[in-house]
């Protein structure tokens, strides 16, 4: 039979081999789900990984992966400080969803001024907004002991309610017809987050997320403040031991993280989708997730594993336009990818022992 057997010391080897062995059992076992599915999983996996780089689109294609990793990057960076000192915000995605609510809240208020200093005002007014939003399950957690995880989690319905009622109500566009939804951020200069160049992808908020993972990287190697971080996660009660503050760590993550999720939504909410409507938030919180985790809480990681899940999305919607593949199975590929990550990840700590005689 065999047995998991814990090792003295992580294997090195698994710590970076787990991500590249958990996208290849992805696609072996998401290969199978597409075959069941009656398509052909060759040409699936070919279009979601192929294609939008070296495929007939792919000078197009190239830009909306930067469009799409740009949020996922920044995210994920505020999430991993987080994991890596043992904090779980898994409510990113309400945090996001509230920073482009009060992003596009003060861009709209002053509407149709045109002056420079707007877009930079709004920029503050999204950080503002999921740092608030954050601030919510960090306070209860510090004052109340309450379990961080279920409250940002539970939050993000809560975002979601006001995000209908900012489509419908208060940032609904007087001029729309009675249609949901706020005015379009790309007929109004002063407010609007453009590509750099028409069809690179590159836009303020692919800057900004570029430039964070370099300043987290820099943090957790350099500054007092990451060394406290990493050994919080590490060994709580060295931590303490050491000086560290838990309450202190756990508002400052939080609000890093939150923060970040705010950027992410003003960027997106000016920039590729355009406006405020019902339907805003495509799962990026929630997403992040698994890139911070793919990308082994490391900030270098976390670009290409955002880029990688990036693929993802660009080639979803690829085969399903293409393939006809419903949207539900590119969802469950993304899934399997996290399942087999945190199930591969095991071996990092434990090696496979074979027991003969069931001793």
């Amino acid at each position: 039979m065999l047995r998991l057997e814990k090792r003295p010391n992580p294997s090195k080897f698994w710590l970076y081999g787990t991500p590249v062995v958990a996208v290849i059992l992805t696609m072996v076992f998401g290969g199978l789900l597409f075959a069941a599915m009656g398509t052909n999983p060759i040409e699936v996996i070919r279009t979601i990984f192929w294609d939008p780089i070296f495929g007939e689109f792919a000078f197009y294609l190239r830009g909306q992966l930067l469009v799409k990793a740009g949020p996922l990057i920044l995210i994920a960076i505020g999430l991993a400080l987080g994991f890596k000192a043992g904090i779980w915000n898994i409510g990113a995605e309400g945090q996001y969803i509230m920073g482009a609510i009060c992003g596009a809240a003060v861009g709209l208020a002053v509407y149709p001024t045109e002056s420079r200093w707007i877009f930079p005002a709004m920029v503050l007014a999204g950080a503002f907004g999921g740092w608030a939003w954050a601030m919510i399950p960090a306070i209860l957690k510090t004052r109340f002991n309450t379990n961080e995880i279920l409250v940002s989690l539970m939050l993000v319905y809560v975002a979601q309610t006001i995000l209908a009622k900012a489509s419908t109500g208060f940032l609904k566009n007087p001029e729309g017809m009675g249609f949901p939804g706020s005015r379009n951020f790309s007929s109004y200069p002063a407010a609007a987050n453009p590509e750099f160049w028409p069809g690179s992808g590159i836009h303020w908020g692919v800057v900004v997320a570029l430039g964070v993972a370099l300043v987290a990287w820099v943090l957790l190697a350099r500054h007092i403040i990451g060394f406290q971080i990493k050994l919080s996660g590490q060994a709580p009660r060295a931590a303490r031991f050491h000086g560290v503050n838990p309450n202190r760590l756990v508002v400052l993550c939080m609000g890093i993280s939150g923060g970040l999720a705010g950027l992410a939504g003003l960027f997106e909410v000016t920039g590729p989708a355009g406006q405020i409507t019902i339907d805003f938030n495509v799962g990026y919180g929630f997403t992040a997730i698994i890139v911070a985790f793919l990308g082994r809480l490391h900030p270098i990681g976390i670009i290409f594993a955002g880029i990688l899940m990036a693929l993802t999305y660009v080639g979803g919607e690829m085969a399903s336009t293409n393939l006809g593949l419903p949207s539900a199975a590119i969802q469950v590929f993304q899934g399997m990818l996290l399942f087999f990550l945190l199930g591969v990840d095991v071996l990092t700590n434990y090696r496979i022992r074979t027991v003969l005689g069931g001793k």
